[in-house]
């Protein structure tokens, strides 16, 4: 059985060791993404059989220097690190990944867990919200987590200053899980070390990033889409436009999660932006009634029934090397530095869906192709 296999959260399974290995090294190889993951996993069928793939991949794509991939001793090294942390790195094949990461468009291949694996199996709402928050803000960021959780909700955030940290101490009782930035063994910021160990003690954390990354402005856009994808919705508490919380909403929406604001002052800047998501349409919210009543009919369905990932075999006859150097010069063509959807390059192209597939992951390994939301793509000048 290869771990292409499972095909069904029925049919999922736990990994034997060498094959926790081979995920692992995927995984933290240079230029794979979750996209690329499961993209190379459909193509190939195995880790094992990516990783004996991706060097030529990256050459055929205009690649001009060796594509680092996770050396095993490396990936071996954070699996004793990670045990001994007393975390469990899960991977999207096995059943105690948690279900409604796995129902999202890019859930990471293999997360860290740590704490109580049982909170990822209730029903969640995310509470995020300024950094800088008012006392107001926080007082009742704290309280109403707290009624939240009284209610039957865990709490998810993502451990910051301000709202996040109110709400998971508001919510430690009922239980809370913390999503952070950087590495499961990384306290971010240095002040909440103590609210993340009780976290970890009393509740749960998640991490998707290699033990000991110390988060980056780039890292927290990706931790807010597994806030958002853990929770049946998003309260926002004091939130500035352009602010993180407002990209955490966006993804919420995305993700077809339910979106809720507390309103604020006009003089207030940080209430500008969960003011302008009531007018967009969010919910507002006084108390914890208002959350509650809004979610009463999707409680009742779990975020994984929404959209499980398959697990797809590699192609019976992979494209010739003959039809693929023909159709690159006809692609590159076609792509540029504006987004453009996948489907409307096959459209153009005339080429068929596993030709533009694989020339894509060329393109993408060489570290010449970015990734968009809505299955969009758009070309990097620059080869490495």
């Amino acid at each position: 059985m290869t771990d292409a296999e499972p095909r069904s959260p029925s049919e999922l399974r736990s990994l034997s060791d060498k094959e926790r290995l081979d995920w692992l090294r995927l995984a933290r190889s240079e230029n794979i993404g979750p996209f690329t993951f499961f993209e190379l996993l459909g193509h190939f069928g195995s880790a094992h059989e990516a990783l004996a793939a991706i060097p030529e991949l990256a050459r055929r794509g205009g690649r001009r220097r060796a594509i680092r991939i996770c050396p095993a001793a490396e990936a071996e090294r954070e699996l004793a690190l990670s045990h001994a942390l007393g975390a469990r790195l899960t991977a999207l094949a096995e059943p105690d990944y948690p279900k409604p990461l796995a129902a999202i468009a890019d859930p990471p291949p293999i997360v860290a867990l740590r704490g109580q694996a049982d909170l990822f199996a209730k029903d969640t709402l995310a509470i995020v919200g300024a950094r800088n928050a008012s006392a107001a803000g926080i007082r009742f960021a704290g309280r109403i987590a707290a009624r939240l959780g009284a209610g039957g909700l865990v709490i998810a955030s993502g451990l910051a200053r301000g709202i996040d940290g109110a709400a998971h101490r508001g919510a430690l009782e009922t239980g809370t899980i913390a999503v952070v930035a950087g590495g499961a063994d990384v306290a971010y910021p240095a002040e909440n070390a103590e609210l993340m160990d009780e976290i970890v003690a009393r509740g749960a954390l998640l991490s998707e990033m290699p033990l000991s990354t110390v988060p980056r402005a780039r890292h927290f856009p990706r931790r807010n889409r597994l806030i958002s994808g853990l929770a049946h919705g998003v309260l926002v508490i004091e939130a500035a436009p352009r602010s993180g919380s407002l990209i955490t909403a966006r993804l919420a929406l995305e993700q077809g999660r339910e979106v809720f604001a507390v309103p604020g002052s006009p003089l207030d800047p940080r209430c500008r932006g969960t003011n302008n998501l009531i007018r967009q349409g969010a919910t507002l919210v006084e108390g914890p009634e208002d959350v509650l009543e809004e979610l009463a009919s999707s409680l009742r369905f779990s975020l994984a029934e929404r959209g499980a990932r398959r697990f797809e075999p590699g192609p019976s006859e992979p494209p010739h090397e003959a039809e693929l150097a023909k159709a690159r010069a006809l692609l590159l063509e076609r792509l540029g530095p504006s987004p453009v959807e996948v489907d409307e390059l096959i459209r153009q192209s005339r080429l068929t869906p596993p030709v533009v597939a694989t020339i894509l992951l060329e393109l993408e390994l060489a570290g010449r192709l970015d990734r968009h939301p809505g299955n969009q793509v758009s070309l990097v000048e620059t080869i490495a």
